[in-house]
């Protein structure tokens, strides 16, 4: 929660003093229907905005989740989103709603225009793994970080990532991640060449004793190359939020 924000909301009127009070502490949460406990304390925690998991919600439950807590704060993700979702939220808040449809996520972004203030740079091994990236983007964008994408430079032809990794890396960014299906060697080779924190990504292309992206995974994880971390399979939210972490506080110590 803003505290300031509630504070000016209190001192304009709009809400009362138990209202601001409940606002502020701590261990307070927001019961939304029959169906959600909100922790409307969690992105001021965490400097992560807040991220709905979509799948499994229903369009009402996911409209009723932002428009309950929307007076609050001026940012909402919402991840594996359907057309259907992003209609339901539009009509519960309004402006400020748009869906990223490669991502599958509906942003509600109410904030003021500002500069970035971290750079993320992305690379995909292949076209499949394009959606899994694309929600990292999405997640570090709206951590206002300027992010850089290069996608199918998988090293089936491994002459395709060289260029766009020099690229990122002479554009200072801060941390990059490496979404990888199949074997998932490209996290690995990225890393024994980059000098930043690289995130693996592993996705869950792949078929045989690679289905659903367990050796991507192992690979990731067993890797030799320092400075490479993994995250879970297809779990670009976790991506984008940890590089977009890294990346401020680089920014803040200088």
């Amino acid at each position: 929660m803003n505290v300031k924000k509630v504070l000016e909301m209190h001192r304009r009127g709009e809400i009362d003093t138990v209202e601001a009070e409940r606002a502020i502490r701590l261990d307070y949460v927001q019961r939304i229907g029959e169906h959600t406990l909100f922790d409307p304390h969690r992105a001021e925690r965490k400097g992560i905005p807040e991220i709905i998991y979509g799948e499994g919600k229903s369009p009402v439950e996911v409209a009723d989740i932002i428009s309950g807590t929307m007076a609050y704060r001026d940012i909402f993700l919402v991840s594996r989103a359907s057309p259907k979702h992003f209609e339901a939220i539009r009509a519960a808040v309004g402006q400020g709603v748009r869906y990223e449809e490669g991502a599958r996520m509906v942003v509600v972004d109410r904030r003021p225009s500002c500069d970035p203030m971290g750079k993320v740079g992305i690379l995909a091994g292949g076209t499949s793994d394009i959606p899994v990236a694309e929600e990292a983007r999405v997640v570090a964008e709206a951590m206002n970080c300027e992010v850089f994408t290069a996608y199918d430079v998988g090293i089936a032809a491994f002459h395709r990532f060289i260029d766009p990794l020099f690229q990122m890396l002479d554009k200072g960014v801060d941390s990059l991640i490496v979404a990888a299906g199949m074997e998932g060697a490209l996290a690995s080779v990225v890393s024994s060449l980059a000098d930043v924190p690289v995130i693996g990504l592993p996705t869950s292309i792949g078929y045989g004793v690679g289905e659903g992206g367990r050796v991507a995974l192992a690979a990731m994880l067993q890797s030799c190359s320092p400075g490479l971390s993994v995250v879970n399979i297809d779990n670009g939210v976790g991506a984008g939020a940890t590089a977009a972490l890294i990346s401020l506080r680089c920014r803040r110590s200088k």
